[in-house]
Parts: structure tokens; C-alpha cells; sequence
């Protein structure tokens, strides 16, 4: 839709979102922090099978960003990523301002334990505090029925749906499938920051997860396929943060691969660029 419109105030997207209540519709939001890609496109036609109406929330959450990380370079072009939604279903797109969201004086922050212990919060120890308070806000702020997010930060996905279950909002948390490049890199707004040789390396960290899937799920000891594919990775020029096996619902580590499903979940730096991934390792069945 050409005349897609954007509103910049909680007033106003209530008073949109209460419009389309009146009228009976069901509706999906989608919060993204803009520099739209296929795989948030991707997010906006899960959220469309699901509701009649869409909302995209666009905003750079500076409370997620320590110091020294790219508060002040990541990317940020809210005409270009509105002209990306025009051929969508997207009905609405929220774009709050620093100051909309975190007023002068706001003094409260969101918490959560549990799947966001451990993995990102090793190096950000700040990150999902302020993942879950700008969470919460924009599904209280918008109150969805609906709200789709990417299983490529599968950490985050998990903190988000034990924040809406523990505080009981009224909102069901749906997850997209992760889109990837031809050569298997996951999409994401930081991969324009790869030099054109960072980025031939590049697939090497979803090739070496992918593998070593298929190794556990073969029978291989957890440890042994993991450190096959730290070599690799870093064979391939990356510093690994973390490289884990996880239960795939509570993101507990495990040491074994047996009959729960499992998370392989990689954070590792290719020259500036910190990217992250993830695979599933399907749960082993009885023979």
C-alpha cells in the first residue's frame, strides 16, 4: 500500500489499533528495528496468515546497546523501509521516537531469568533487560493478539515468550523461520557491515552448526561435534564467543543429546562484525 501510514505516538497507534477492534479485526504485530530484510518480510506473511491487520513497529532500542557496541551506525532509514512494506499486508507501521518510549523520569525496567541466563548475557550482560523492557512496552502499547519473531535470535525468542507467559499477557508469541542466503548465511541488518572477503567466509558458521547437527543427531558425543565445529569456525577466521548445545525449550545447557530436542547456538566475531546463528538438533528417538 503507497499511503502505508506511520504514527509516531502510543495515542496515536491505540487509537488506530482501537479502530480496527470496533470494526471486529484480529491483529499481528511484528517489532523489528528496521533495516528491513527478507527475513523480516518473511515475519510480516506469518503475521498476515495469522491476523487481518499488521502492525510493524520500527525502532532502534538504545537500552539493548552497551557503550561500545553500534548504537550510533546501525542502520536506520525509515523511508527505504517503508517503501519495502508498501507491496505487503502491513497495515500500520509504528515508528516511536527515544523519547516516546522512554520518557523523562521512566525508572522502570523488565527482567527475566531463566532462558536469559548465560549464552548472550555472558558478553551483554545488559541485553535482555533491555529486550523484555521494550517488549513489553510495545506489546502493552499495541496489544496485539499476535506478535511474530525470528527464530535467528532464539535466545531472545525464548526470553520473550517466558516474559509473556510469567507476566500473563494476553498475547500469543509466534515463531519465524530463520531466511537464509543462497550459501546458507542467516539474513540480518548487520551483514552489510561485511568486507566483501568477510563475507565469502561468512557461511562457514552456519555450514559448521549444520554439521554438527547432523553429527549428534548420528549419535556423535555432544562435545566432540561441537569442538569440530569450533575449529572450523575458526578455521574460517572468526573469534567464538559462545558455541552451545541448549535444551530447545528452556535453553538449559546440555552435555548429552538424547530424547528433548536441542538448540545449537553460536555467537562469533568475523573481523567487527559479531554475528549470531542457531540450528535445531532434533531429539533422538527410541530404536
Amino acid at each position: 500500500m503507497s499511503d502505508l501510514p506511520v504514527v509516531s505516538t502510543v495515542e496515536d497507534a491505540r487509537a488506530r489499533i482501537a479502530g480496527w477492534r470496533a470494526a471486529g479485526r484480529s491483529v499481528a504485530m511484528v517489532p523489528t528495528m528496521g533495516a528491513l530484510h527478507a527475513g523480516h518480510l518473511s515475519l510480516i506473511a506469518e503475521a498476515a496468515r495469522r491476523a487481518e491487520r499488521v502492525v510493524v513497529s520500527i525502532f532502534v532500542n538504545p537500552t539493548q546497546f552497551a557503550p561500545h557496541e553500534d548504537l550510533d551506525t546501525y542502520p536506520r532509514d525509515l523511508d527505504s523501509d517503508r517503501g519495502k512494506l508498501a507491496d505487503t499486508s502491513v497495515a500500520l507501521v509504528y515508528a516511536p521516537t527515544v523519547a516516546e518510549m522512554y520518557p523523562d523520569g521512566a525508572a522502570t525496567t523488565v527482567t527475566v531469568g531463566g532462558p536469559a541466563e548465560g549464552l548472550e548475557s555472558v558478553a551483554r550482560p545488559h541485553f535482555f533487560a533491555g529486550v523484555a523492557t521494550v517488549v513489553a512496552k510495545l506489546l502493552i502499547q499495541c496489544a496485539p493478539d499476535v506478535a511474530v519473531f525470528g527464530e535467528k535470535d532464539y535466545q531472545q525468542l525464548a526470553v520473550v515468550r517466558r516474559l509473556v507467559r510469567d507476566l500473563a499477557l494476553p498475547v500469543e508469541i509466534v515463531a519465524g523461520s530463520t531466511v537464509r542466503e543462497a550459501d546458507g548465511l542467516a539474513m540480518s541488518s548487520r551483514n552489510v557491515y561485511l568486507s566483501a572477503e568477510e563475507r565469502r567466509r561468512a557461511p562457514a558458521l552456519h555450514a559448521a552448526l549444520a554439521d554438527a547437527s547432523s553429527a549428534m543427531a548420528g549419535g556423535r558425543e555432544v562435545e566432540e561435534a561441537l569442538s569440530d565445529a569450533r575449529r572450523r569456525i575458526e578455521a574460517a577466521g572468526f573469534a567464538i564467543d559462545y558455541l552451545e548445545l541448549r535444551d530447545a525449550q528452556t535453553l538449559a545447557p546440555l552435555r548429552e543429546h538424547g530424547p528433548r530436542s536441542g538448540r545449537i547456538l553460536v555467537a562469533a566475531r568475523l573481523g567487527a562484525v559479531r554475528l549470531i546463528d542457531n540450528v535445531d538438533v532434533p531429539a533422538l528417538t527410541k530404536t
